[in-house]
């Protein structure tokens, strides 16, 4: 980690600037990989270097001074550049060409329906490897990563991409509770909260006609993927994607309470940036994503 005196030490200027963009040494060690000591020890090899400190302490937080802010944003983006051209390069020479990753902040997307059929897009092309990340950071240029799945992020770099679900949400719960019922059983029965996707439950009331007032608050998940098993096994009901119910509608593990089916205004999109080492094979997964997502769309009439 020591430098000589008039050598720049381009790996603590990595590790500052990650500090800066994650807002703590605590964040940025994880983001990194690393320890939060040596995170602190690059700090201190780069303070010493530029003759000034870079962040100070505010009553039990640290916060950049005004020369670590200027110096993160000036060299933020060349740095970026750097890692970026250095990174790209590399991956031309890569060894390993059938395989592809692919991003996504959807956890239940990917769990319910992506993960179950990537083995039918692999044979289809002839073995190759697809690997599934989930992250609802945004992503950047060095990210490693061919595809992004994504229902409220975007990629900053060339990327094609496509339109592969315009969200629709139903109320479901377990047959042995809701078939022959309406949507009247939306009064009786308690609708799970899924901390994730605030958005969902008010925008389906508004849709329905009906206000916090009219239904009985359940148990608070994380994600969708968590009170599946719960509205599956209890009684009580879920308002969720009819995307990532789908195919337990169709076993027969979940049903749809009729007429419970609104827009809601969200859409999901998939794409394929340019720097991947396997363009073609990328947009070929991206169409093939968009048949996948059709295929599992429920028929009106449910």
């Amino acid at each position: 980690m020591a430098t000589g005196d008039n050598e720049v030490p381009l790996n603590a200027i990595r590790v500052f600037v990650t500090i800066a963009r994650e807002g703590s040494v605590t964040r940025a060690a994880h983001a990194l990989g690393m320890t939060q000591s040596s995170v602190s020890r690059y700090l201190a090899v780069l303070q010493d270097h530029l003759g000034t400190d870079l962040m100070q302490r505010r009553g039990k937080r640290s916060e950049l001074t005004e020369f670590g802010r200027l110096f993160a944003n000036t060299v933020a983006e060349p740095l970026d550049t750097v890692c970026f051209t250095a990174k790209r390069m590399r991956r031309r020479d890569r060894p390993d060409v059938n395989r592809l990753v692919v991003r996504t902040s959807l956890s239940t997307f990917a769990y319910s329906l992506l993960i179950p059929n990537l083995q039918a897009f692999s044979a289809e092309m002839g073995g190759v490897i697809v690997d599934v990340i989930s992250s609802l950071s945004l992503p950047i240029s060095t990210d490693d990563f061919d595809i992004l799945i994504t229902r409220d992020l975007s990629v900053v770099e060339p990327a094609d991409d496509w339109e592969i679900y315009n969200e629709q949400l139903v109320c479901v719960g377990s047959p042995n509770h809701v078939v022959g019922k309406g949507l009247s059983i939306v009064r009786a029965m308690p609708i799970l909260n899924i901390t994730s996707r605030p958005d969902i439950l008010p925008t389906w009331l508004r849709a329905m006609n009906l206000t916090t007032k009219d239904i009985s608050s359940g148990a608070r998940y994380d994600h969708n993927y968590l009170a599946l098993p719960a509205v599956m096994t209890g009684k009580c009901l879920l308002v969720a994607p009819e995307i990532i119910v789908s195919d337990l509608v169709r076993g027969g593990a979940l049903h749809v309470i009729p007429g419970s089916r609104a827009p809601s205004g969200m859409h999901y999109r998939a794409y394929a940036v340019d720097r991947s080492d396997n363009p073609e094979i990328s947009r070929a997964f991206c169409r093939w994503l968009v048949r996948l997502c059709k295929k599992a769309t429920l028929p009106e009439a449910a």
